[in-house]
């Protein structure tokens, strides 16, 4: 049995691969996909939430016990990514909430200013603030204090699978920051979420690489697995890179002596 859990806001999830909900080609290569991961938190914005819950509905394809993480997708402020976490709630879809704030439309990056707003308004309010961010230590710092349940920083710009290219920046966060740290954004391949991993990070969110992928569920498998891998390897104590070449056996007194 897993013991490796991950804890957000007292809450305890043995998965540490989250599945975002966007860009699949129909709703049951979704539910597939996050049964082939095993996937217990998944994101969804709220404008793909029909709250009549007819059949076409994503939350019917979902699968009971995973943990709904709304986003605020479509925020351009704080007062309406604030909004859309409230509607959120009153609709049933309790009170996990990524906070997106974006209102660059060439790069997609979030607005670090005004997602700090929203988090402090927010966890006041008694949400379970999960913020998505450009990595910066003086703003994970300020999202502590405002009382973010974890920091999702970007790996890279999202949508674009191109990895970690902030690799340093979330080293520092993953270093400094006591809240867990998920990579979000920018993951294109299950190495690049076990090289996640393996530097420290608590979890791995995923979503348009599996969701464009020929096979969406076996893309899922693998990422998990991807994830478990990173996890375990730096549980063991990686050990240190060298500059040069150091034999694993002696080279010395075998034929000659």
């Amino acid at each position: 049995m897993n013991t490796d859990n991950i804890t957000i806001a007292g809450k305890k999830f043995s998965s540490r691969f989250l599945l975002g909900t966007g860009k699949f080609k129909n709703k049951g290569e979704l539910k597939a996909s996050i049964l082939a991961c095993g996937a217990e938190i998944v994101t969804v914005a709220l404008r793909r939430i029909d709250l009549e819950r007819h059949e076409e509905n994503i939350l019917e394809y979902i699968p009971q016990g995973v943990t709904l993480l709304t986003n605020t997708s479509g925020a351009r402020t704080a007062d309406e990514a604030v909004r859309i976490a409230r509607l959120a709630k009153a609709g049933g879809q309790g009170s996990w909430i990524k906070i997106e704030v974006i209102n660059d439309s060439k790069y997609l990056l979030p607005d670090n200013e005004e997602t700090i707003k929203a988090t402090k308004i927010l966890s006041t309010e008694g949400f379970i603030v999960l913020p998505y961010v450009s990595p910066d230590l003086y703003v994970a710092r300020r999202l502590v204090d405002a009382g973010a349940a974890a920091i999702m920083p970007l790996g890279s710009f999202i949508g674009s699978n191109m990895g970690l290219q902030t690799r340093a920046f979330i080293k520092v966060l993953i270093e400094e920051i006591q809240l867990p740290i998920i990579v979000d954004a920018g993951i294109g391949a299950p190495s690049q979420a076990c090289e996640a991993m393996e530097m420290g990070a608590a979890a791995v969110l995923v979503n348009t690489a599996v969701a464009i992928a020929d096979n969406p569920p076996l893309l899922a498998k693998a990422f998990a697995q991807a994830v478990t891998a990173g996890r375990e390897a730096f549980l063991s104590g990686l050990p240190a890179k060298r500059p040069q070449g150091e034999a694993s056996s002696p080279l010395t007194g075998f034929l000659f002596s």
